[in-house]
């Protein structure tokens, strides 16, 4: 059974969550099968996923660890390279509850994996460690909200470590490695950017989470909110019962998971869907295999069936089927039923020829549950007749709600509908020219470290070594060279050569930034006139997606007619910003300097608010202004900021007013033909600094 976490505050009850039947059955998937390999949490805030999360921690089993072992090592089959061993065969054990360990947005590599005490090692000779979030999560949950705004290099190393169950701390030719095995959750908000493909491959199980639609569920979210929060005491113990049930489940489907059959004719299946649904790689294969046996062990059966083939595909496909950087997660469920009618088919015509005593290869022990809901002092599942078990959680019956547009496929576009001349009223949406590989945009060197990230030089914690410093903090990256260079120095003037702590000197780095671009779009009619802005949307399209690669926020401003608009506040959801752009509208006059104006209160806030990531401006105009003030009015405020204008002027006869609108902000001028890379590759965006 597993014991309540000591918390000064009572958690709410996991049995008395509303809904979320898919989150609640991948948790307890993962709980009964840790190789499954985690849960990503997709949904709009307001959804409980943080709080069904933290009260999974309740259902957990205990367990039992050597007294004073900061790695929570098991007594019988400690690990040998544990950094508090070696532990005797006879050592002190303690029974404690499986811990819940949250990694916060703002943790530290060091804070993360456990850090190296560099003044202790050099100055007095002992290997000193101290444990991070990995260790303390070792054989129990680690929690990780807000998973998508974590830098992509913690959460490399996370999942890294989720995988090999081990975590590894390299500093300076000294290493220390010590086991860590746990239950991982993400929960993220689509809205606030999205994970890397990549990324996302390496969870196990993804779940789309929106709030009920009916009445009637919202109302019980309510009821029962407000009764956990008149007696917290009283409403958890009327769903203790319920609780027990479904952690005494875990333990009886821990049990039964290493005898459950996987028949081949169900291997077969599984290998047809995840080939139908055209997944890169092999891992998507493994994990249904993994959650479909893990979902039989759960509903009480000897075998793996098609029911448990399909409910484990619906769990571990979606993530995994993006084409393009712009589509949102999801799954055909009519796609899925000819998958399996497909291997049905096949099944008919190759017999399984499973042998009956066949068991499933080696299942990493269980570590995690599966919780159903049901109402208090319901009897467990495993006491329920057979044909009650096989049916499991239902399946949420809202549709997801990824908060995205249309898929980068070109029937998702809206068509041409005309075009609009300058001046006119009448607008039009026009579609997109197909994308391409954008050259690189990018900053000056900045003077200050910046967010890790794929776009402008910067001084950040990555990259290549260029100096050398005193540290003015906790000293995380030791420059040995300069370290023995001024201990030597300093060393002339002691008896004897020795490293003191004013002698530590920490690496410079500079590699690249991530920043923040902004696209301001002239959407007026001149814009529109000759398809011009077919040309313009396929030229905006690929610096979104160039943005997406580089891990940049986007922001995108459009202005026409009367008024400027902030379409796209900056985030790092970049399939939102796409799907605004390919539905933008287009028409009327053109307030250039509304648009600039914007754009100046849109970065004065994101100063505010992200001050270490710097911006990129990126102006798409024809440079003509035909309503409001004048540009020249607008662009000293804009001076300082680094700055392109994307020509879009065409015809035999040209103006030139965009390039001229770039000289007055001090920026680039770029004409629309010239964005592909394939024009100009590997240009940086030259400009004086500030």
């Amino acid at each position: 059974m597993a014991d309540s976490l000591t918390t000064a505050d009572p958690l709410y009850p996991f049995s008395a969550v509303v809904g979320v039947s898919d989150l609640r059955t991948a948790l307890l998937l993962n709980a009964v099968s840790p190789a499954i390999g985690g849960v990503l949490a997709r949904g709009e805030k307001g959804t409980a996923k943080s709080t069904i999360v933290r009260a999974l921690a309740t259902l957990l089993p205990a367990v039992d660890v050597v007294a004073g072992c900061r790695f929570a090592c098991a007594p019988a089959g400690a690990d040998p390279d544990c950094p508090d061993g070696p532990h005797d065969a006879g050592a002190p054990a303690q029974h404690r509850p499986a811990r819940l360990v949250e990694l916060p947005v703002g943790a530290t590599e060091d804070r993360l994996v456990g850090a190296l005490d560099l003044h202790r090692i050099l100055a007095e000779g002992v290997k000193a460690y101290e444990p991070g979030l990995l260790a303390g999560a070792h054989r129990g949950v680690l929690y990780v909200d807000e998973v998508n705004l974590l830098p992509d290099h913690l959460v490399d190393l996370l999942l890294d470590a989720a995988a090999m169950g081990r975590a590894y701390v390299e500093r300076d030719n000294v290493s220390v490695r010590h086991a860590a095995r746990f239950l991982l959750v993400g929960t993220m908000n689509p809205e606030e950017g999205e994970l890397r493909p990549q990324l996302l491959d390496r969870f196990g199980l993804a779940v789309s989470v929106s709030a009920p639609r009916d009445p009637n569920e919202r109302a019980e979210v309510i009821r029962r909110r407000l009764a956990f929060e008149a007696d917290p005491a009283a409403f958890t113990a009327a769903w203790h019962e319920a609780d027990r049930d479904l952690a005494a489940q875990i333990v009886a489907a821990r049990r039964r998971l290493p005898h459950v059959v996987l028949p081949d004719a169900e291997l077969t299946r599984i290998a047809t869907v995840c080939a139908a649904f055209g997944v890169d790689g092999m891992r998507a294969d493994i994990v249904v295999a993994r959650a479909a046996v893990a979902l039989a062990a759960w509903r009480g059966l000897d075998a793996v069936t098609e029911d448990e083939v399909r409910d484990a595909a619906r769990l571990a496909l979606p993530h995994r089927r993006r084409r393009d950087p712009f589509d949102a997660p999801g799954l055909d469920d009519e796609q899925l039923d000819r998958a399996l009618d497909d291997a049905r088919q096949q099944a008919r015509e190759q017999p399984d020829k499973t042998p009956p005593d066949e068991t499933p290869p080696d299942q990493t022990p269980p570590g995690q549950d599966l919780p159903n809901e049901k109402p208090p002092n319901e009897k467990p599942p495993d006491e329920k007749p057979p044909d009650e078990t096989r049916g499991g959680p239902p399946p949420d019956p809202t549709p997801p709600d990824d908060g995205g547009g249309p898929s980068g496929g070109g029937a998702d576009r809206p068509q041409e509908t005309g075009s609009t001349g300058q001046g006119s009223g009448q607008t039009s949406v026009a579609a997109s020219d197909p994308t391409y590989r954008a050259r690189l945009l990018a900053v000056p060197d900045a003077r200050t470290t910046g967010h890790s990230g794929r776009r402008s030089p910067a001084y950040t914690r990555d990259g290549r070594t260029t100096a050398a410093r005193q540290p003015d903090g906790p000293l995380t990256r030791l420059h040995l060279a300069a370290t023995l260079t001024a201990a030597a120095t300093a060393s002339l003037a002691r008896p004897s050569f020795r490293v003191t702590a004013e002698d530590l000197r920490e690496a410079v780095h500079k590699g690249r930034e991530a920043n923040l671009v902004l696209f301001v779009v002239d959407a007026s009619g001149s814009m529109a006139a000759r398809h011009r802005m077919r040309a313009v949307k396929g030229a905006v399209l690929s610096l979104l997606r160039d943005a997406y690669q580089r891990r940049d926020k986007v922001a995108l401003i459009t202005f026409r007619g009367a008024d400027a608009e902030l379409v796209v506040p900056p985030t790092g959801s970049h399939h939102v910003g796409a799907a605004r752009m390919r539905d933008l509208v287009t028409g009327g006059r053109t307030p250039l300097a509304l648009g600039l104006a914007l754009a100046v209160r849109v970065l004065g806030i994101e100063r505010l608010r992200d001050p270490r990531r710097r911006p990129l401006v990126v102006l798409v105009t024809d440079g003509r202004t035909t309503s409001g003030p004048d540009p020249a009015q607008v662009t000293p405020a804009l001076r300082g900021v680094a700055t392109v204008v994307v020509d879009c002027e065409s015809g035999p006869v040209r103006l030139g007013l965009a390039a001229r609108l770039a000289g007055l902000l001090d920026g680039q001028h770029l004409r629309l033909e010239d964005v592909s890379a394939d024009a100009l590759r590997g240009v940086a965006l030259e400009r004086r600094a500030a």
